[in-house]
This record gives C-alpha cells, sequence and structure tokens, in this order.
C-alpha cells in the first residue's frame, strides 16, 4: 500500500513540477483573496487584525479547490482511469497517494500565504507551537476530504461546479476549528485553541479512515 502510495503521489507531483498548472493557479489565485480583503477592510486595521485567520484559512480552503480539481483532471483522458484500476494498484494505496499529493501543495501555498498575512495584515504569529499543529491538522482534513469528494466527481462532466458543492459544506467544522485555534494561537489563549486543533485532528483521522476503507468502492462507482 505504502509503496503503491509513493507511486501515485510521485507521478502527481512530478506532473505538477512539470507543469507548473497548479501551484501556477493556487498561489496567485490565494494570495489575490488576502490582496483584495485587505483592501476591503484596511480603512480600519482593527477589524483586519481580529480577520486575519479567517481570511487566512477561507484563502486556503478556496485555493484546496483548485488542488483538488487539478488532482483528478489530470487523468480525465479516456482509459486511463481504468489502466489504473487494471494496473493492480491498491485502491488504499491510490487515495494515500492522492491525499499526499494534495498536502504536499498545501504545504507550499500555507507557507507563502504565511509571508503574505505578516505583510500584507502585518500579523505576529504568537504560538507557534500550535500554529504548526493546526496547519498539520487542518491540511490532513483538507487534504483527505478533498480526495474523497474529488473521486465523487472525477467521472462527471460538472465536475468542476460540482466538488465545490460537495466538498465546502463537509469542510464547514474545518474552517471553524482552524479559525478558532488560529485565533487563540495569536490572542496568546493557547490553551483555548488546543481544544479546536483537537477537534481538526479528529475530522483528519475520520476522512483518512473513511477514504482507507472506502475508496476503492468510490473509485468503481465511478
Amino acid at each position: 500500500m505504502l509503496a503503491d502510495a509513493r507511486l501515485i503521489a510521485g507521478k502527481d507531483l512530478r506532473i505538477e513540477r512539470r507543469s507548473k498548472v497548479g501551484i501556477g493557479q493556487m498561489v496567485p489565485f490565494a494570495v489575490l483573496v488576502l490582496v483584495l480583503f485587505g483592501l476591503a477592510l484596511d480603512p480600519d486595521r482593527g477589524v483586519l487584525t481580529r480577520a486575519t485567520p479567517g481570511l487566512y484559512w477561507i484563502a486556503v480552503l478556496f485555493s484546496a479547490l483548485l488542488a483538488v480539481q487539478r488532482s483528478f483532471a489530470i487523468e480525465s483522458a479516456p482509459g486511463v482511469t481504468e489502466a489504473l484500476r487494471l494496473s493492480g494498484i491498491d485502491p488504499a494505496g491510490y487515495f494515500l497517494g492522492k491525499f499526499a499529493a494534495v498536502a504536499a501543495q498545501l504545504v507550499v501555498l500555507q507557507s507563502v500565504l504565511v509571508l503574505g498575512v505578516v505583510v500584507l495584515y502585518g500579523a505576529d504569529l504568537d504560538g507557534p507551537l500550535l500554529l504548526v499543529a493546526t496547519a498539520v491538522a487542518a491540511t490532513v482534513a483538507i487534504a483527505s476530504a478533498g480526495t474523497l469528494y474529488g473521486v465523487l466527481a472525477a467521472g462527471l462532466r460538472v465536475r468542476d461546479t460540482l466538488v465545490p458543492l460537495l466538498l465546502l459544506p463537509a469542510l464547514a467544522p474545518v474552517l471553524l476549528g482552524a479559525t478558532r485555534a488560529s485565533e487563540a494561537a495569536l490572542d496568546g489563549g493557547v490553551g483555548d485553541g488546543w481544544g479546536w486543533c483537537g477537534l481538526l485532528a479528529t475530522f483528519g483521522v475520520l476522512y483518512v479512515g473513511f477514504g482507507l476503507l472506502f475508496f476503492g468502492t468510490l473509485l468503481e462507482e465511478t
């Protein structure tokens, strides 16, 4: 399973490294979202400062939609998915590989956006340990849920519009938890944030477990 996961993740990341389509779209889009929110709220710097965690995670979530759609679009050519099925790749390994590739892109994106909120919003990165734990837990939850809902819509012509409709409501608790944990870290109330971080970790474990168990069935249905 792990060997298959490395194979799928390596394939997806090599494609993205050569084409630069995913990161080339995600990073400018996310930075543009931060800039537009900054322009809208700049007259009141206090509001902008308080809204920084929410704006950051909204930018991450919207950009994750692009990563998920791209992850399955690279295999949308006729016969590619069938060939992967016939190759004997473990469905759980297929899920882990797709999940890992999306997660890696989100890590790169978040690294850039952290610099963006520091430069544009003047955010002080207090509570670094909680911030890192929140980022890891949220990334796992977003990437695993995105992989699951991405495969559900992969075989449909309307997948570009269906993925956001399926994924955004499912990730609303993740957005809430990540925002609250980040707020606690930035406000110095680190103790309050660990509970939200634990909620994020729970969602991540549930989505990963569901993917390992049922990804093969979902793939067959598509």
